[in-house]
């Protein structure tokens, strides 16, 4: 356990993001400049540098067993990747590093849910393995992102569907979180 967060946090934290997220979503601005996110680069390099910051705390707090001798190694070669990333990726370098923020991310919900009793922590475990799946659709294949967001923009039907329906996911996790766990 590294992260040491109760169900009950990590359904707020969760739910709470998934909500502003989704109300976020209602707005006519997030629908216009959405389809400019996979292909900026300010974007990619901040998402890019929490996904460092988190990565660094992680190798150097996590126990690591017979593997400990790498940590000093990995220490060095992840900030020397950063910045080789930062200077050589610039196709769709948001949607890379989104992808990494969502698979860093799912740990902390799987680990909270982690053999817990009550049937709700599936809400939130089910949206760890969603994070993790498009966090891994979104890392190898960037361009995805880009087809999703077109095709969620294309109408103001959809658009609204899919953020009602995250929206209402969201609120669950947040009344489970509140009620339940």
């Amino acid at each position: 356990m590294i992260y040491h967060l109760s169900l009950r946090a990590a359904g707020f934290i969760a739910g709470v993001m998934l909500t502003l997220l989704s109300a976020l979503a209602f707005s006519s601005a997030a629908r216009t400049s959405l389809p400019r996110f996979p292909r900026s680069r300010i974007a990619g390099a901040v998402l890019l540098t929490i996904d460092l910051i988190w990565s660094l705390w992680l190798l150097a707090t996590m126990e690591m067993g017979e593997f400990s001798n790498f940590r000093r190694p990995l220490l060095i070669i992840l900030p020397v990747g950063y910045f080789l990333v930062l200077k050589f990726v610039d196709e769709f370098l948001a949607v890379r590093a989104l992808g990494i923020l969502c698979l860093l991310a799912a740990e902390p919900l799987l680990d909270a849910a982690f053999l817990r009793p009550e049937m709700s922590r599936l809400l939130v475990t089910i949206f760890a393995y969603l994070m993790i799946v498009v966090g891994l659709l979104w890392v190898t294949m960037p361009y995805l992102l880009r087809d999703q967001i077109s095709w969620g923009t294309r109408s103001t039907g959809v658009w609204r569907v899919v953020a009602g329906i995250a929206l209402v996911f969201g609120l669950a996790i947040v009344t489970c979180a509140a009620m339940a766990y």
